[in-house]
């Protein structure tokens, strides 16, 4: 390891943030985030996930591992996401590594860093951050100065495409398998033993691949000639399980983002694995078998979750939530004690034949969260091919309740190119989407939005033999699609067939396409989940440059072809894999063998590793309401300081502080009504992102009262670094809001000199009557009064004082300096006070008597 590891966070790198879109995606601080002592640990472990932040940190299965490293005193584990465009622009420019959020530590000085292979479109991050962080793209480049690669995610179950630049993957369940693996990196550095020792030993562990001790050659016509392992205990390997999910450990003091995340929530998992076996579904057949949590587990772990980070929605995460045994009455118990709390409850993963009107009652009591189905096919007997097993009466009778308990608007879910569709079944998804929008008729409004993805055949599933339709015939169904849809005047999206090619080619690719996706990610691909950043035209030169052929990649595999995953045991039996895709070409249904027969996949002992379902009782425990907020009404006013990280979290994600601040102090909050309460604040003008601020004001109001020393000490035990309440009043109802309050606001700007040139501007100014600059304003240049605003200049010093009626300072600061955004966004602002207009008589006296 190397010896010269240093800190790469600085005050520069704060400062260039205020500069930067979304700067909360790498200021780090986050409520229950964990920055350990360095020095006193055994062992660092990145967890690195190949997205944005906002993407990364709504993945539970990333939570789970950082609650279980972070829980072992001798490891640190702290976090790193794929850069967007103008942070990697900064970092390259300031040759700046990548680093983490917790202690801002570059990638490369880590002893792990653990990739999460979540879906294919992420793979050239993977190389990208790599490469910021100055870590040798290959496996075979590295020596013991560099940090382990370690993958896991779903697409770890084929990890062949990036067998040249992982060390090892683990393949399955990580909760305990992680921690074995740390354990042996520990101890093979405490033996000073070589990276191929250490690899050795890795290998011994259950789950874990090493590529490396694998040799595959290839016949000439591009087939796989042969998987040779190169140590003859070590012919597959098994994928790792956990036995038992109710007493498998979850993180209860989930890390609260400043920004919105795709998942701002509590996410809990509370099944693992689906036995509906639908055949396409790589994550129904890789997960098997069911894990179920208890009903009490779960609420012991939300009830833990929501007083620690003040989040208002739930979310009860599997592959099939309805399918959980107790669902009507863990919902209903969960409703009872956090309707008044104003938690809403969501099941994003609602098949249609577990979907009941109790269930939705239940859900929309505090409000209305999405509501999704997924028929994944549009005709009857496509439906069968899949195994879907759902019918056309009961997705309608879904539908027409769900738009009669007072749902506006429903999304389908389908897929195109699955394996024997023609246009008659297209034909009939576009009828099906009619008649859902028609099951709403009488009920106040219904809208559909359908959401059509192409089939990727994916490893280890009935389906992975089959072919890919290639992108002329995907554009072609997604016309007859398009068309016909409108005509329902049903909305429709669709997934890019250029990205569901390039995900096809690596979803069941080999060793070969490693030169592919570094010479990609050589020519700029990055970000390829992303349609704004993927670049089909760079993708379609690398294939080319590699002389290899993405229609190869999406061809029907042969039976008795070598595959390259075929030395990955997921626990099932080929024969069952053939005997389902026969199945599929007879319409044969498999039963649920949660319900049925067995239909002896092969995963299963029946013993430690088995079915494990919770039982479908009563759930009184969990009821006991809170109390309603009645009808009675107090009024505060707060006056808040934001500094040091805290003045670039952006105005928004400052509302988001305060409010789930304010549910973790369990201040008596008053909610709108409607389908949508939110707790009734109300605050001073927006403060751009980047300036500190003393003067910060807030109303918030109460159902019950509460004394303000008391409610100031509450919410400051709370709020995370950088905020802080000074001060807290009882105000009149009919109070104005802060904003409307504000008189003018004084700004105190840190100059670097002060020039006579800057103090002739200043006098010039403020003798104008009028001072013409320039904004722009939906992409186009607009003149603007600078005057208009400003009550006063002052300089004091090295500061300069800007009182202004409102608006932020920048631009006024750019004329003033003659210079440009960019610059005057690096100088130091803050906020220092607000002037108030007077109260009218009638809240002055109000005010008093409250």
């Amino acid at each position: 390891m190397n010896d010269e590891r240093q800190f790469i966070f600085n005050m520069n790198f704060e400062q260039n943030l205020s500069q930067i879109e979304k700067p909360t995606r790498y200021l780090g601080g986050e409520l229950n985030s964990i920055t350990k002592d360095l020095a006193q640990v055994d062992l660092r472990y990145a967890l690195a996930f190949p997205d944005t932040y906002e993407v990364g940190m709504s993945h539970i299965g990333s939570a789970i591992l950082y609650h279980i490293l972070n829980s072992q005193e001798w490891i640190a584990a702290e976090r790193v996401y794929t850069p967007w465009p103008d942070m990697e622009e900064y970092l390259r420019a300031s040759k700046t590594p990548l680093a983490s959020l917790e202690n801002h530590l570059s990638l490369g000085a880590f002893d792990i860093v653990g990739f999460t292979l979540q879906y294919e479109l992420s793979y050239s991050n993977i190389l990208n951050m790599l490469r910021l962080s100055g870590i040798p793209l290959r496996s075979s480049d590295r020596t013991n100065d560099h940090p382990l690669i370690i993958a896991g995610g779903p697409c770890a179950f084929n990890p062949e495409p990036m067998a040249d630049f992982i060390d090892c993957a683990l393949i399955g369940d990580g909760e305990e398998a992680t921690i074995e693996i740390c354990a042996a990196v520990r101890d093979s550095k405490r033996q000073k033993e070589s990276r191929a020792d250490l690899l050795d030993r890795l290998s011994r562990i259950e789950g874990v691949y090493v590529p490396a001790l694998f040799d595959v050659t290839y016949k000439e016509d591009g087939t796989i000639a042969a998987i040779r392992p190169l140590r003859e205990e070590y012919q597959k390997v098994r994928r790792r399980y956990l036995n038992d999910l109710d007493s498998a450990p979850f993180p209860t003091r989930p890390i609260v983002p400043f920004m919105n995340t795709v998942h701002n929530r509590v996410s809990m998992e509370i099944a693992r694995g689906c036995t509906r076996g639908c055949r396409f579904c790589q994550a129904g057949y890789t997960y098997r078998p069911v894990r179920e949590r208890s009903p009490q587990t779960i609420a012991d772990l939300l009830e833990k979750s929501l007083a620690c980070s003040g989040f208002d929605e739930v979310t009860l995460l599997s592959l099939s939530t309805g399918d959980y045994s107790s669902i009507e009455p863990l919902l209903k118990g969960l409703m009872g004690r956090y309707e008044n709390k104003k938690v809403a409850v969501a099941l994003p993963s609602l098949r249609v034949g577990s979907l009941t009107e109790a269930l939705m009652e239940e859900v929309k009591k505090v409000r209305k969260t999405g509501f999704t189905l997924a028929p994944e096919a549009g005709s009857e007997r496509l439906r069968q091919v899949i195994n879907k097993g759902i019918t056309e009466a009961d997705l309608l009778e879904a539908t027409h309740n769900a738009f009669s308990l007072g749902w506006r608007v429903i999304k389908l879910y389908f897929m195109l190119g699955l394996p024997t569709e023609t246009d008659d079944d297209l034909y009939a998804l576009i009828e099906l989407a009619g008649e859902v929008k028609k099951s709403g008729k009488g009920t106040g409004g219904a809208d559909v939005n359908v959401a059509v993805s192409t089939f990727v055949p994916k490893p280890h599933t009935p389906f992975q033999w089959e072919a890919q339709i290639d992108e002329m015939e995907t554009r072609r169904r997604q016309s007859l699609l398009r068309n016909g849809l409108a005509k329902k005047k049903v909305r429709f999206k669709w997934h890019d067939a250029p990205l569901s090619q390039i995900e096809g080619v690596f979803a069941r690719g080999d060793r070969r396409l490693g030169a592919v996706l570094e010479r990609a990610v050589e020519l700029g691909c990055r970000l390829d989940g992303w349609h704004e950043h993927f670049r089909y035209d760079l993708w379609k030169q690398a294939l080319a440059d590699c002389g290899l052929d993405p229609l190869w990649y999406l061809r029907e595999r042969q039976l008795d072809e070598i595959l390259p995953w075929d030395h990955i045991d997921a626990g099932l039996d080929r024969e069952f894999l053939l005997r389902e895709r026969t199945a599929s070409r007879t319409e044969q249904a498999t039963a649920d063998c949660r319900t049925g027969p067995c239909s002896q996949c092969g995963v299963c002992d029946f013993k430690s590793l088995r079915m494990r379902l919770t039982d479908a009782v009563d759930i009184t425990s969990l009821s006991g309401q809170s109390k309603d907020q009645g009808e009675l009404r107090f009024r505060y006013r707060l006056k808040l300081r934001k500094d040091g990280r805290a003045r670039l979290v952006s105005h928004l994600e400052y509302l988001n502080v305060l409010e789930r601040g304010a549910r973790r102090a369990k201040i008596p909050l008053r909610y709108s009504l409607g389908f949508h309460p939110a707790p009734k604040f109300s605050f001073s003008d927006a403060l751009p992102t980047g300036v500190a601020s003393d003067a910060e004001l807030i109303d918030i109001e109460l159902f019950e009262p509460l004394a303000a020393e008391l409610l100031k000490q509450k919410l400051n035990e709370q709020l995370p670094d950088g905020f802080t309440l000074f001060d807290a009043l009882p105000i009149g109802l009919k109070t104005p809001s802060p904003s409307a309050c504000i008189e003018y606001a004084t700004y105190r700007i840190e100059l670097p000199t002060v020039s006579d040139r800057l103090s002739e501007r200043l006098q010039s100014f403020l003798l104008s009557e009028q001072v013409w600059g320039e904004v722009m304003r939906k992409g186009k240049t607009a003149a603007e009064d600078l005057r208009r605003d400003v009550v006063d200049l002052q300089l004091e010093g090295d500061s300069l004082l800007i009182a202004l009626r409102k608006g932020g300072p920048y631009r006024l600061l750019a004329w003033l300096l003659e210079s440009d955004d960019a610059t005057v966004r690096r100088l130091t602002v803050r906020k220092i006070a607000v002037s108030l207009k007077p109260l009218p008589d009638r809240d002055k006296t109000e005010e008093t008597e409250a």
